[in-house]
């Protein structure tokens, strides 16, 4: 539950400050923005169904949660090179790809785990797998959203208010969320790391079904 309330933080947060970003900044429209973000999506899809088949079953969910969320982490490291006249392709296409890979290394194994209890238990577990998700990303986006714009109001107070200024400013706003975001996903690490078991298979006792998890 951890691991999905903290990789559903740092992802939500994603998605609103590069969408800031490639509007405000870059200029990209509505649409455009949207197909953008779609690498993320064609990169999560694979590493999912690729975890969940073959990874999962040998490994257990202890080395994969951390490492997916060191490597979401890594792309959120990445974007903070962002600036007002950085290139899509080369600034925020290769992170997309570093955090969907992240976020399915991670969200494969604890759907798998958390869902993976007696028949009559299902509901619960799936209930508490959507409100664990929800949950971290309503807080996620909330804690960015302030430490964003405090990053933002300081940089604008510090140099002016003249238009080049602003944007910059902007740009300060969305790379300082990034930050926090890898932050994030660093204490998600450390936490999934010390408190998933070694061995920790996804495998139920006898008469157990797993839960089919909806987001």
């Amino acid at each position: 539950m951890l691991a999905i309330g903290t990789a559903s933080a740092g992802l939500f947060g994603l998605f609103l400050f590069l969408t800031f970003y490639l509007q405000d900044v870059k200029g990209f429209t509505a649409l455009e923005t949207g197909l953008a973000s779609l690498p993320m999506s064609f990169s999560i899809a694979p590493t999912v169904g690729i975890v969940s088949t073959r990874v999962l079953p040998r490994t257990g969910p202890r080395p994969l949660a951390p490492a997916g969320m060191l490597t979401a982490g890594l792309g959120m490291v990445l974007l903070t090179r962002l600036g007002v006249d950085t290139a899509y392709a080369t600034h925020v296409l290769p992170s997309l790809v570093l955090i969907g890979v992240g976020f399915g290394l991670t969200v494969a194994p604890s759907f798998a785990i958390a869902t993976a209890v007696p028949a009559q238990d299902s509901g619960v577990a799936s209930g508490m797998v959507n409100v664990s998700q929800q949950i971290g990303g309503s807080i996620g986006t909330a804690l960015l959203s302030t430490l964003a714009a405090s990053a933002a109001t300081d940089f604008a107070a510090a140099h002016g208010a003249a238009p080049a200024v602003l944007r910059q400013a902007a740009v300060e706003e969305y790379t300082n969320a990034f930050w926090w975001a890898a932050g994030i996903f660093a204490i998600g690490a450390l936490i999934c790391g010390s408190l998933l078991r070694p061995g920790t298979r996804p495998e139920l006792g006898h008469g157990a079904q797993p839960a089919p998890a909806r987001s």
